[in-house]
C-alpha cells in the first residue's frame, strides 16, 4: 500500500515539474497579444513616419531654412502673384489657387447630389435583380479605372461631342466629377446600408411614406458617413492632373476664372510645370512652396467639411 502511495506521489511530482517547465496557455496568449500589438504599431508608424519625413523635407525647402539668403519661398507675394517661368523669385500661385478652389466647388455641386441620389435609388428603390447587380458591379469597377481614362472620356464627350471648349472650368468640373462619382456612390451606399432596418419599419408603422422615411430617418443617420466619403473623394480630386492634361487645360493662366467657360489651371498642373523647368530654384524652392500651399488648402477644405459633418452628427 505504501509503495502504491509513493509511486502516485512521484507521478504527481513529475507532472507538476513538467507543467512548470511548459509555459501556460495564458502566458502564450499574452505574449502573442503583445507581439501583435507592437507589430500593428510598427505598421502604423511606417506610414506616419514616412509621411512626416516627406512633409518635413518639403517644408524645409519651402521655408528655405538652410538657405536663408533666398528667404522663404512661401510668402504673400507667392500667394498673390501670377505665375512666372523665367524668374523664380517672381513666381506666384494665385490664379492656380483660385482655379482649384472654383473647381472643387463645382465638383462638389455636381457630385454630391448625383452620388447621393444614385445611392438612394440603388439601396431604397431598386429591386435586387440582375440589372441592379450589373449596375453595382460596373460602379465598383469604375471606381478603380485610371484617371487618364476619365480624361479621355471628358475629351471625347464634353470637348468633342458637346463642344464646350478645351480646358474650361465647366469641362474640368464634369470630367473630374465623373472620376470621383463612383467613390461617392459606394460610400453613400454603405452609409445608407448601415442604418438599421428597424428604424425604417418604425417609420412605416407611424404612417410615413417611403420618401418621408428616407428624408426624416435614413438620410439624417447616414449623412455623417456620406460626408466622410465625399471628403475623401474631394481630397483625391484636388490632386488630379492627368484628366486636366487630357482635356487641354493650360499649364498656367495669368488671370482668375470669371465664368464657367473660362480656362483654368489647377495647382497640381502649375506644380508639374515648375518641376519640369531646369533651374534648381524652380525644382526645389518654388515647387516646394506650391506643394505646401496645396496641402494647406486641402487640409483647410477637409477641416471645414469635417466640422460641418461633426456639427450635423451632434445635432442628430
Amino acid at each position: 500500500m505504501s509503495s502504491e502511495t509513493d509511486s502516485t506521489t512521484k507521478t504527481d511530482l513529475t507532472d507538476a515539474s513538467e507543467s512548470s517547465r511548459q509555459p501556460s496557455f495564458e502566458q502564450v496568449s499574452r505574449t502573442k497579444d503583445v507581439a501583435f500589438r507592437w507589430l500593428t504599431l510598427a505598421a502604423a508608424l511606417v506610414g506616419i513616419v514616412a509621411l512626416a519625413a516627406l512633409l518635413l523635407n518639403v517644408l524645409v525647402d519651402a521655408l528655405a531654412i538652410f538657405d536663408p539668403a533666398n528667404g522663404p519661398w512661401v510668402d504673400w507675394q507667392f500667394l498673390t502673384n501670377p505665375p512666372s517661368f523665367s524668374n523664380p523669385y517672381d513666381a506666384g500661385f494665385f490664379p492656380a489657387i483660385v482655379g482649384s478652389i472654383a473647381l472643387m466647388i463645382l465638383i462638389a455641386l455636381i457630385t454630391f447630389p448625383l452620388g447621393v441620389g444614385a445611392a438612394i435609388y440603388l439601396e431604397e428603390y431598386a429591386s435586387d435583380g440582375p440589372l441592379t447587380r450589373f449596375i453595382q458591379l460596373n460602379i465598383a469597377n469604375l471606381a478603380g479605372v485610371p484617371s487618364v481614362v476619365y480624361g479621355l472620356l471628358g475629351l471625347g464627350l464634353f470637348v468633342g461631342l458637346l463642344n464646350i471648349g478645351f480646358g474650361t472650368l465647366l469641362v474640368a468640373g464634369f470630367t473630374v466629377s465623373l472620376l470621383i462619382l463612383p467613390i461617392v456612390i459606394i460610400s453613400a451606399q454603405e452609409a445608407i446600408r448601415s442604418v438599421p432596418d428597424s428604424q425604417r419599419q418604425a417609420s412605416y408603422g407611424m404612417g410615413a411614406t417611403k420618401w418621408q422615411t428616407i428624408r426624416n430617418v435614413v438620410l439624417p443617420r447616414a449623412m455623417p458617413g456620406i460626408l466622410t466619403g465625399t471628403i475623401l473623394a474631394l481630397g483625391r480630386a484636388i490632386g488630379e492632373t492627368a484628366p486636366l492634361i487630357m482635356i487641354g487645360a493650360p499649364t498656367a493662366v495669368f488671370g482668375v476664372p470669371n465664368s464657367l467657360f473660362s480656362k483654368i489651371s489647377a495647382m497640381p498642373m502649375q506644380i508639374y510645370t515648375w518641376a519640369d523647368l531646369p533651374e534648381t530654384e524652380f525644382q526645389y524652392g518654388v515647387v516646394a512652396a506650391g506643394v505646401v500651399t496645396l496641402l494647406v488648402i486641402l487640409l483647410s477644405i477637409n477641416s471645414i467639411a469635417i466640422v460641418i459633418r461633426n456639427r450635423y452628427q451632434t445635432q442628430e
